[in-house]
């Protein structure tokens, strides 16, 4: 299944957090908290201004991204657990 975001949303796909502490601890599911960063999948258009000009996105598909800790729709899609959110609910882009 195909999935197209509308208007200035996106879809996320959650990278997980590395299941060790620097101190070689295995941290267990239940006790770790679930991961602010993530990368686009898809991007929707944009958002129309008042004149009906659409307004394109800052992010692409690939963007590694940091987001809200409860920002965002939990969806499963093709058996992938993913984010559907609004572009104002990434806080920013990180650099490789």
């Amino acid at each position: 299944m195909k999935f197209r975001p509308l208007h200035d949303r996106v879809v996320v796909r959650r990278i997980e957090s590395e299941e060790k502490t620097k101190g070689g601890i295995i941290i267990p599911d239940t006790a770790k908290e679930k991961p602010q960063e993530g990368e686009i999948v898809a991007v929707g258009p944009g958002a129309r201004d008042e004149s009906g000009k659409i307004n394109p996105l800052d992010v692409k598909a690939g963007d590694r991204v940091l987001f809200g800790k409860w920002s965002g729709t939990e969806v499963k899609i093709d058996g992938q657990d993913l984010l559907i959110m609004k572009e104002s609910d990434i806080m920013g882009v990180v650099a490789a």
